[in-house]
Formats: C-alpha cells, structure tokens, sequence
C-alpha cells in the first residue's frame, strides 16, 4: 500500500472514530494502534509502551501540571470573579465596556492559567449571565469570552508553547518572551474590533442598565486581583532571568498561587483544597494522555512513511518560501479544526520544524503563528473545544449563536497572523532583546 493511501486511512480511521464521540487520546491511540498493528502484527506490543512512555516522559514536562494547578487554584475559587469585577468596574463607561472586561480578564487570567477552557469557564461563568442581563445580545456575549479564551495558549506561561519547545528542542523561556507581544497584540485587536461591533450595534454603553462606579468602589476592587498579578510577574521574571528552570518556576507559581488562593478566600476545610488538586489532576492526565497517544500516532505515521512523504512533498515544492507558508498555515488550520493544539503540536512540530527553518524563518515566529493557528481551532467546527466549554456553561443558547459570534475573531485571528507575518519582530524583538539574537 503506498504512503498517500496509507495516510488516508489511518486519517479516515481516526476522524470515524473521534465521530463516535470517543475521547480524543482513546479515538488517536486506537487508529495509530489499528495501524500498526496491519504493519508489524504482534510484534507492535514490543514497542506500544516505549512509544507511549517517551512522549510524556521528559522532565520538562512537570511544568505542565504545576500550571495547570496554578490555573485551577484560581478557577475554582472566587478569584476569576474578583477580576472580572475589577476589571469592569474601571471600564464599564467605555464603549463595549463589558465586553472589554471580557477579553481584558480572560487576558489576564490567561496568564494565570496557560489553558483555554479553564479561561473559557472562569470568565465564562461570571460574563455570561453579567452580559445577558445587561441586554447584549447572545452573539455578542458569548463569542467574545469563547475567542477571549484562546488567548489561554498564546499568553505565557502557555502549555501548548511549553510542549512545543520540548517537541522541537527550543528554549521554553524564549518561546514564552516571544509569546508576550504578538500576546498583547491580539488581545488590543480583539479589543479594537468589540468597540467597532459595540457602537455599530448599538451598544456602547452596554445598554440602559449601565452601572456606575465610584473612584473608591474602583479601588476596592483591585487588592484581591494585585497578588495574582504579581504573582504572574514573579514567576516570569524567575524564568526569563535565568533563575529557575520552567519546571521550577511553575512549580513556585503554584504554590504561591495556591498558597494566596487559600488565604485570600480562606479556603482552609479540606473539600475545596482536593477539589483543586481533583480538577488538576484530570486535567493534567487529559493532556498527558493526549501526549502520549499523539506520540503513537506519530511513530505511526513515521512508520508508514506517511509523515516523510509529506514533509518531501512540501520541502519539494519549488515556490516561494512565503507560498510554503502559506501551505503550512493552510494545513495547521485543517489539523486544529479535528485535533487540540497539544496533539497537532506533538504531531507536525518535528516534520515542519527543519523544513520552517531550512526556509529560512525563525523558529520562535513560527511557534507563535502555528499557536495563533491552533486558537483558530478552538472556536471552529468540528472540535472547537472552547465553543463546547461555552455551551457547558450556557446551555440554553444555541450553539449558531456562539459560533455566529466567534466567527469575526477568527477574521481577526488572520489578521494577526498576516501582521506577524509583514513585521516578524513583532514576536522576535522581545527575546533577541532580553536573551540576544540567535545565531
């Protein structure tokens, strides 16, 4: 069988069984499995756990869960809500100012987290209802904390960027540093085209029931939100200074964050600590689990040859190397739309890695225009996981409405990526500034 039709299949296996609703990790290892399996017989169980165990089994990869309970000390308690609330009380007299608190907070705790869903249901569950009830309209309300969530995987400290690093042997603080400004970029564009849709809708001040504040009520507001952001701070300042290791650096933000968690919102009986540590934990496993079947997935099509003919296709293509991006991009959008971005990143980072940088583009660039890509994924049908996050959180309205309302972000998106493509610097200033230029 050759390496096209080969790679068919196991495409056709895997997309008819993430149709049946199996979990992703499961609906990868299967196919992969299945692939094999025709290949080698029953000589595949001799290399299944190897293959499995050396996708998940770097140390870098510790930093992973320490973020991921660091997100979940601030998402299970009332700290989403504190800075949803502060940040609306600064801006609720601007235009679309509830909006803006939207996508301001799900910036902020963003780099809190390093997760998309967990941004998604924090802000979510707060924003929602706060936007409905002010008169915005579904749409509006919905899309914004949906594609405002995605920003969960771009802002540092990112899991996604943390798992490409490793993937493709980069600096993980680098990678973080060029995440920050393209970070601040996308969330002022975001920002920008709210304010347009606000006043072109109508709703500039968020309707009739605008609320006002005081100087002191705005103030009040901010000394539950200050620890976290120090926090934030702390922890990259320790990583990009050269400090602390990622692993060690988000293992101290961790535990600061869990530590001001439980003092700040004395959090001290015994049910709420495991609930925080519960929620870490599955999603930790949900990740490494993605990970390691990802990895399978990949030794398969590397086995097949499946993954070589591809990358010989595309380095072959004699065109112009901005057209081979664009080809690149074309495909990363095709892989987020059916898979999460830690799976595609596991997947394509090692193929299109030699061939980005044999091309001559910059290897951090790259890793922030494949992210932005993949958070186009997450608000896009089939398997946008922030739109079914959205959905969880608001069942009653209809799935067209989210969707409807997430679509202009991904126009945005786009333009992002177009604007990193003209003005590269945009992601490389910032490293080659704090950690010099790559030779």
């Amino acid at each position: 069988m050759s390496s096209t039709l080969s790679g068919l299949l196991i495409i056709a296996v895997l997309f008819t069984l993430l149709g049946t609703g199996m979990p992703i990790a499961f609906a990868l290892g299967l196919a992969a499995f299945a692939a094999l399996f025709a290949q080698s017989g029953f000589d595949i169980f001799y290399v299944l756990g190897d293959t499995m165990f050396s996708g998940i089994g770097n140390i870098a990869y510790v930093s992973i869960p320490m973020f991921v309970l660091m997100g979940a000390a601030v998402a299970s308690s009332p700290a989403g809500a504190d800075l949803y609330t502060a940040l609306d009380r600064w801006l609720n007299r601007v235009p679309g100012g509830l909006v803006l608190s939207n996508i301001g907070a799900c910036a902020i705790f963003s780099g809190m987290t390093g997760s998309s869903p967990a941004t998604c249901a924090a802000i979510g569950k707060m924003g929602i209802p706060e936007m409905l009830g002010r008169g915005y309209p579904n749409s509006v309300a919905t899309g914004s904390i949906a594609a405002g969530g995605t920003l969960g995987i771009l802002i540092p400290p990112s899991v996604t960027l943390i798992v490409y690093g490793i993937a493709t042997e980069t600096s993980i603080g680098r990678l973080f540093m060029a995440g920050v400004l393209p970070g601040i970029m996308l969330t002022a564009m975001f920002m920008i085209w709210a304010l347009i849709d606000c006043r072109r809708k109508g709703y500039e001040f968020g309707g009739a029931r605008a609320i006002r504040y005081s100087l002191g009520q705005k103030l009040a507001s901010l000394p539950r939100v200050l620890p976290f952001l120090l926090i934030i701070a702390g922890t990259l300042y320790v990583l990009y200074g050269g400090l602390a290791t990622p692993s060690e650096a988000a293992g101290a933000g961790a535990f600061l964050t869990l530590l001001v968690v439980i003092l700040a919102y004395r959090l001290f009986r015994f049910r709420p600590i495991a609930s925080i540590f519960g929620s870490a934990m599955r999603e930790s496993v949900m990740i490494m689990m993605i990970m390691a079947a990802a990895e399978l997935f990949a030794f398969a099509l590397s086995s097949l040859f499946i993954t070589q003919t591809i990358a010989a296709v595309i380095a072959d293509m004699e065109v112009n190397r901005w057209v081979l991006m664009a080809v690149i991009n074309v495909f990363l959008l095709v892989c987020g739309m059916f898979l999460p971005p830690v799976a595609v990143i596991v997947m394509t980072a090692p193929m299109l890695f030699p061939i980005v940088t044999q091309a001559g583009f910059d290897p951090y660039w790259f890793a922030i225009v494949l992210t932005i890509n993949m958070e186009v994924g997450l608000i896009t049908p089939p398997i946008g996981l922030n739109l079914f996050v959205i959905n969880a959180i608001a069942p009653t309205i209809p799935t067209r409405d989210i969707l409807w309302g997430s679509l202009p972000y991904v126009m945005v998106m786009f333009m992002a990526i177009v604007l990193l493509c003209l003005f590269p610097d945009i992601a490389t200033w910032l490293p080659n500034q704090m950690m010099g230029a790559i030779q």
